[in-house]
């Protein structure tokens, strides 16, 4: 297998483990909420080494959390644009030393490569610094079910067979995205929440629904194949739970567009989880809460300014 990491390719991800911690990013002020604690959690296509990766969501979810066993279901760290020209800054070092404070604390931590950082492949088995590398897992829910976990690559025919124009299709997907930042920071300047133009965009694409569909049921096929219960992956930025036949297919999105992640939770039961969107429907109450505060304070300036004033009682001083 041809390796697509040179060593220097590395740099970013070597710094982020070796850098003082003192230089991590200051702690937000703000009092966080308590920790949602899953059995599980899947994340995958975050794409670091990317400035349209949403490090910063990416960072406020894994800070919000805490799990069992974490998967990383591939395409983590960029290598085809690390190749060309990387990006890393101090939130993607952060969200390096996060997952690993995890493995060290005692969440089971496995890392399944995909196609964006498949020179990681070269390494299953190996143990980084409390991180297993897999080619692919099996992992088991709460009812005793079998999942099969892998990025899913394998079953994209225009990467399996002609890589060449899949980097083409990834220089295409990556205007898209820049079309997607922008989008969204003239909709901060206008007040108004995140909202994914290239995933809205995609999805209505008669050609991308129809490969989504084809991939999704050839993944539940083969997982059937294998004698499984269902099938987790990644890849195609599309997060979906659906049934093929009794086989469960579950694909856990990406963290440049819909910023979704799959859990099961501790009580058994998956679900997703559309980070994005609680982000943006709490900052919504908050603006609405502050709205009413401000409309409040209004009426009671406008309510001082009409009450009367009081007339001056002179009191005639005793003979």
């Amino acid at each position: 297998m041809t390796n697509i990491f040179a060593k220097e390719d590395f740099r970013p991800l070597l710094s982020s483990l070796t850098a003082d911690p003192a230089q991590k990013s200051p702690p937000p002020k703000k009092a966080r909420k308590s920790k949602r604690h899953y059995r599980a959690i899947f994340i995958s296509d975050t794409h670091l080494g990317t400035k349209t990766a949403r490090a910063d969501l990416l960072h406020d979810f894994l800070k919000s959390v805490t799990c069992d066993q974490l998967y990383l279901v591939g395409d983590i760290v960029d290598g085809w644009r690390l190749k060309k020209t990387w990006y890393w800054d101090t939130l993607h070092n952060d969200i390096i030393r996060r997952v690993l404070k995890m493995a060290k604390t005692g969440t089971k931590v496995t890392y399944v490569p995909g196609n964006h950082d498949e020179g990681l492949r070269d390494f299953t088995g190996h143990d980084m610094a409390g991180v297993i590398l897999e080619r692919d897992a099996i992992y088991t829910d709460l009812d005793g079910k079998q999942y099969w976990v892998l990025h899913g690559d394998e079953f994209d025919g225009v990467v399996k067979y002609a890589k060449w124009l899949a980097h083409v299709g990834d220089w295409a997907y990556t205007l898209l995205l820049n079309l997607n930042t922008t989008f969204n920071a003239v909709r901060r300047a206008l007040g108004l929440p995140y909202w994914s133009l290239s995933a809205y965009l995609k999805h209505k694409v008669k050609n991308a629904v129809e490969y989504i569909g084809k991939f999704e049921e050839a993944v539940a096929d083969e997982a059937r194949r294998r004698g499984m219960d269902g099938v987790i992956c990644g890849h195609i930025h599309h997060a979906e739970i659906r049934s093929f036949g009794g086989i469960t297919y579950m694909n856990d999105g990406d963290w440049v567009e819909s910023c979704t992640a799959l859990v099961e939770h501790s009580q058994g039961g998956f679900e997703i989880i559309y980070y994005a969107k609680e982000v943006a429907h709490e900052e919504a109450i908050r603006a609405e809460r502050k709205k009413l505060a401000n409309d409040k304070e209004k009426q009671r300036i406008r309510a001082r300014k009409k009450a009367p004033i009081p007339k001056a009682t002179i009191t005639e001083p005793a003979e």
